[in-house]
C-alpha cells in the first residue's frame, strides 16, 4: 500500500504572489503539504484574486500593518514549517517580520524561502521587474529567438515557473533535509535570475564549441540546423517537431520523408553537419512537410525512431482527455492528483481558512479570532484574550 504523500503534515504559509511564489506552494501542495495562503484585506464580497494556482490551498485575510491581524500570522508562524515570501527585498523587514531576528528566533525550525526576480545584491536590486527583464539580465534571453530578430521571450516558462517556482520549491526541499538533520530551519534565498541561469549551464558551456559558438538562431539546437526544429504541414496552421540528431536518428528521418541521403545535400563534399548544407536541406524539408497533414505525418513516423512527433496543442489535447499527471512519480509516496488540468479555481480571500486554523492551531472563530469589516474591507484579527 502507498503512504500518504512525502510531504504531509508541513504547514505551509504563502504570503500572496502571483506566479513563482504561487507555483512553489502548489507544488508543495501537490505532494501533500497544507498551504495556507495570506491575502490582503478584500472588499466583502470581493471576486477572488487572478492567481489560479490554488490547488488544495486555503486563505484568510489579513491587514498587516494591524497589530491584532499582524499577531494572528506571527502565531501561524511559531507553528508553520515553511514561509514563501514574495516580495521585494525589505518588505517583511519594513512590518517588523525580519526572518533571522525575528521569525527564527521565534520557531527555530522554520523555513523562510525568499523569491525575488533580481538578485538581491546588485544594481537591479530595488527595481521593479517581470520574467522578461530576469531572463534578460541572466543572459539566457539573449540566446533565444530566430536569427537576425530581436530575441524572443519563452512566455514566462523559464523566469517565474521554472527559474523562480520551481528553483524556491528545490530550496524549501534541501532546507527540509538539511533540518531533518539538524533540527534548525533557515533562510532559502532564491531568485529567478540566477535560476535561469543555472538552467542554462549546459548551452551556455556549449557558446565555447561549435555546437553553439555562432550567432543566435545559427546553431545546432537553436534554429539552425534544419534536423532539429519544427515544420508546417499542408494542414496550415499544423507543424510537425523534429529531433533527429544522431545519424541513426537522422536516416529514420530521411527515409520517412521519402528521401535519399545525397538528396538533401547540396554538394558531394558537404555533410549532414555542416552549416553550409543547411539552407538547401531546410528548404527540402519545408516543400517535402507541406506536402501532407500533421496527421499523414504523424501515422508515417509513428513507432519510428525518426525523432519526428507532432507539434499538439493545448485545446486539442482537453478535447482528447489528455491525461495531466504531478510533476515526477514517486511509487511509495505519490503525490495528489491534478484535479482540474484545464480550468483553474479562482481562491476567493478566506476560502477554506477557518478550517485550516482549526487543524494548525485548534482556534474557532469567536473564541480565538474574529473577522474585522471596516471600511467594506474584511480581515481577520487575533481576540486579546487567545492564548498565543
Amino acid at each position: 500500500m502507498s503512504a500518504n504523500p512525502p510531504l504531509t503534515g508541513i504547514k505551509v504559509v504563502e504570503l500572496a504572489g502571483l506566479a513563482p511564489g504561487p507555483f512553489c506552494g502548489q507544488l508543495l501542495s501537490s505532494y501533500g503539504a497544507s498551504v495556507l495562503r495570506i491575502d490582503r484585506p478584500t472588499t466583502t464580497h470581493a471576486p477572488p484574486t487572478n492567481d489560479l494556482l490554488t490547488e488544495r490551498k486555503t486563505s484568510i485575510a489579513l491587514d498587516l500593518k494591524a497589530p491584532s491581524s499582524l499577531a494572528v500570522l506571527l502565531t501561524l508562524l511559531e507553528k508553520a514549517d515553511v514561509l514563501i515570501d514574495p516580495f521585494r527585498p525589505g518588505v517583511l523587514e519594513k512590518i517588523g517580520l525580519d526572518p533571522e531576528s525575528v521569525l527564527l528566533k521565534k520557531n527555530p525550525r522554520l523555513i523562510v524561502v525568499r523569491l525575488t526576480g533580481f538578485r538581491r545584491d546588485g544594481k537591479y536590486s530595488a527595481m521593479a521587474g517581470h520574467d522578461i527583464n530576469y531572463v534578460a539580465v541572466s543572459g539566457v534571453l539573449s540566446m533565444l529567438g530566430a536569427r537576425d530578430k530581436p530575441p524572443s521571450p519563452p512566455a514566462n516558462i523559464l523566469g517565474d515557473f521554472a527559474g523562480g517556482g520551481h528553483v524556491a520549491f528545490t530550496g524549501v526541499l534541501l532546507a527540509l533535509i538539511h533540518r531533518g538533520v539538524s533540527g534548525k530551519g533557515q533562510v532559502v534565498h532564491a531568485n529567478m535570475v540566477d535560476g535561469a541561469s543555472y538552467l542554462a549551464t549546459f548551452p551556455r558551456l556549449l557558446t565555447k564549441v561549435p555546437m553553439w559558438s555562432g550567432p543566435r538562431g545559427t546553431n545546432t539546437l537553436d534554429g539552425g540546423c534544419p534536423y532539429y526544429g519544427t515544420y508546417e504541414t499542408k494542414d496550415a496552421g499544423k507543424y510537425m517537431s523534429v529531433g533527429a540528431l544522431e545519424p541513426q536518428f537522422y536516416a529514420e528521418l530521411i527515409k520517412g520523408l521519402g528521401f535519399e541521403p545525397a538528396d538533401v545535400l547540396s554538394g558531394k563534399d558537404l555533410q549532414r553537419d555542416d552549416p553550409r548544407a543547411w539552407p538547401y536541406m531546410r528548404e527540402l524539408f519545408t516543400q517535402r512537410f507541406k506536402t501532407k497533414t500533421r496527421n499523414e505525418w504523424e501515422a508515417i513516423f509513428d513507432g519510428t525512431d525518426a525523432c519526428c512527433a507532432p507539434v499538439l496543442e493545448h485545446q486539442e489535447m482537453e478535447a482528447a482527455n489528455y491525461d495531466h499527471r504531478p510533476l515526477v512519480e514517486l511509487t511509495g509516496s505519490p503525490a495528489l492528483p491534478v484535479d482540474v488540468p484545464w480550468v483553474g479555481k479562482p481562491l476567493a480571500a478566506g476560502d477554506g481558512g477557518e478550517e485550516t486554523l482549526s487543524n494548525w492551531l485548534g482556534w474557532k472563530k469567536g473564541r480565538d479570532f474574529d473577522v474585522h469589516s471596516a471600511k467594506a474591507q474584511a480581515f481577520l484579527v487575533l481576540k486579546e484574550k487567545s492564548k498565543l
